[in-house]
């Protein structure tokens, strides 16, 4: 059993650092809101600490679960932040959906400072974050990685280290560009047959046993037309992916022609108050006064 720190306990950090607790590692946790890592705490045991660089004292191992490039660098970089104080030897993890340049520079950082860095971004969502079923996209070292594949197994059924520093990022863009044209296509979809008077819920269980099949389709569908959208990853934080993706886009040169447009679609979806629906919501757009 390894002792570690868990920095940031968002709907997924803190299921993933309960199932850390769980299987019997010692786990500190640190969260900018205090009182929810004493929730923590009194739900999973272990202890926190009021600072990322306190919280990370004597740990093997350190992952950072929080928004965006910015918060990452205020957690791991920051004046109080986590590296500076991580002993010689400890594996920084990044579950975070950040940038690839964020990732080779922390990386960098990790290296000139005689410590290991992974970015893992996760896919699953809070519900995959709580059954401990999620999928980890890595990128680092292969000694680091190897090290970490066994701690990380706690809260994963599928990781994998895809290459060097930055691809783990890399392959969350790939998953989050192919989910968004998905969730476009399906919000259309059952648009089209509402509005030609079929029963959309039985159409679903016929076409998800064909080559529609998706797992949007079967998890999200029927709630789709029932118009709930209370199912973990929002909107906003769906755009900010997107963001990425495209930024990375204009490096690459690839062309995200759909997902630029997905990308719109989900801007006009916060604007309209859904910021903190679920990603499903994009057929909110199509079926705004629906219920």
């Amino acid at each position: 059993m390894a002792t570690v720190a868990f920095l940031g306990l968002g709907v997924m950090g803190f299921p993933m650092a309960g199932h850390l607790a769980t299987k019997g590692h010692q786990v500190t946790v640190y969260n900018r809101s205090a009182a929810k890592a004493e929730r923590w705490v009194a739900t999973h045991g272990g202890r926190s600490a009021p600072t990322p660089a306190a919280a990370v004292a004597g740990a093997e191992f350190v992952f950072a679960c929080v928004g965006d490039d910015p918060d990452v660098r205020e957690v791991v970089l920051g004046p109080a932040g986590a590296m500076a104080a991580m002993q010689a030897g400890a594996i920084l993890v990044d579950h975070t959906t950040d940038s690839a340049t964020l990732a080779r520079e922390l990386a960098a950082a990790a290296s000139q400072r005689g410590l290991g860095f992974i970015d893992a971004p996760v896919s699953g969502g809070q519900a995959g974050a709580e059954n401990g079923v999620l999928t980890v996209m890595c990128g680092g070292e292969a000694a680091d990685y190897a090290r970490v594949e066994p701690v990380i197994a706690a809260y994963a059924r599928m990781q994998r280290l895809l290459g060097p520093a930055g691809s783990g990022q890399l392959a969350k863009m790939v998953n989050q560009i192919c989910i968004a044209g998905l969730v476009q296509g399906l919000s259309e979809g059952i648009d089209f047959g509402l509005r030609s008077g079929l029963d959309m819920g039985a159409v679903l269980e016929v076409i998800a046993k064909g080559a529609a099949q998706s797992w949007q389709m079967e998890n999200r569908g029927k709630t789709m037309i029932a118009d709930q959208f209370n199912f973990g990853f929002a909107v906003d934080w769906m755009r900010k992916d997107l963001r990425i993706c495209l930024d990375e886009a204009t490096r690459n040169g690839a062309a995200l022609e759909a997902t630029e447009l997905v990308k719109r679609c989900y801007d006009q979806v916060s604007a309209m108050g859904g910021g903190r629906w679920d990603t499903s919501s994009l057929i909110k757009r199509l079926r705004p006064t629906q219920h």
